[in-house]
């Protein structure tokens, strides 16, 4: 493997596994756990007042991650950043969905793709690939562990599309991308999209901002497909949830997303914090 090749390797793996930590980070349903456990084992210690003020603060704030607006709030901005895809220019060369929907644990084990509530990234190939039926379909997904398991996303791609009976001649599958940026960098390669053709890129709408810059990057420019919104628009800004669950896995969801935005932006994947059409 030649030196520059090898360096650019170990950055990448470099870079993966330290987004992978700052992610757990970035959703406050861990930090604000972690908070509140530091502050109950804090009032069996002489700092009792303190730990008894930190742990009320974070129950605190994990009511208002929980169960208020919040999560919509902070998702809003990203799924109505990118406009629905408009088909009046006509049938585009290609449509490409992104991995994050295969759940790699549960399939091989029960023998059947399980998708989880990212579904729509491929599910909306089906109704695509019958609409334009000239089109390239392409997945793009390897695995997001920092552990491999054996089994890609891409490989349970194949298997889903073949049973939308979409034509195996047609798919083109990229198997070795662990995140976003790489995403966009090995799909190009694979892909080799000539001048003029029109692409389209199907992901979460929440995703949409950081995929199609990281594309863009890459010098791969792809016309947004949103889907698998999270909202029905500004009303939801005022809809409490009716679980802690649901409210804190959407606001770690959108704040996932927005910390993904400020590292690439800080590490220079994008040249811009929040990626506009």
């Amino acid at each position: 493997m030649p030196a520059t090749s090898a360096g650019m390797t170990i950055a990448g793996t470099m870079f993966f596994i330290l987004a992978k930590i700052l992610g757990f980070f970035s959703m406050p349903s861990n930090v604000l756990m972690a908070l509140g456990l530091v502050g109950v084992a804090l009032t069996a210690s002489r700092f009792a007042r303190a730990g008894r003020r930190i742990a009320g603060t974070a129950l605190i704030l994990l009511g208002v991650a929980g169960w208020s607006p919040f999560g919509n709030a902070i998702i809003l901005p990203l799924e109505e950043r990118f406009p629905a895809w408009d088909a009046a220019r006509g049938a585009p060369a290609g449509i490409i969905s992104l991995g994050g929907a295969l759940d790699t644990v549960v399939s091989p084990v029960r023998g059947e793709v399980a998708l989880n509530e990212a579904a729509e990234r491929m599910t909306a190939i089906a109704e695509l690939a019958r609409r334009f039926p000239d089109a390239r379909i392409v997945f793009s997904g390897g695995s997001g562990r920092i552990i491999f398991d054996g089994v890609s996303e891409a490989s349970l791609a194949a298997r889903l599309f073949a049973s939308f009976g979409i034509a195996k001649e047609r798919i083109a599958l990229e198997d070795k991308s662990r995140d976003t940026d790489e995403n966009g960098r090995f799909t190009k390669e694979l892909v080799q999209p000539k001048m003029g053709e029109r692409w389209l890129l199907v992901t979460s709408a929440h995703h949409m901002p950081r995929a199609v810059w990281v594309f863009r990057a890459a010098g791969f420019p792809v016309e947004a497909f949103p889907v698998d919104y999270r909202t029905r628009g500004a009303i939801d800004l005022l809809r409490p949830f009716a679980t802690l669950g649901d409210g804190l896995r959407r606001t770690d969801t959108a704040m996932r997303e927005w910390v993904g935005l400020l590292i690439y932006r800080m590490v220079g994947r994008t040249d811009e914090l929040f990626p506009a059409p």
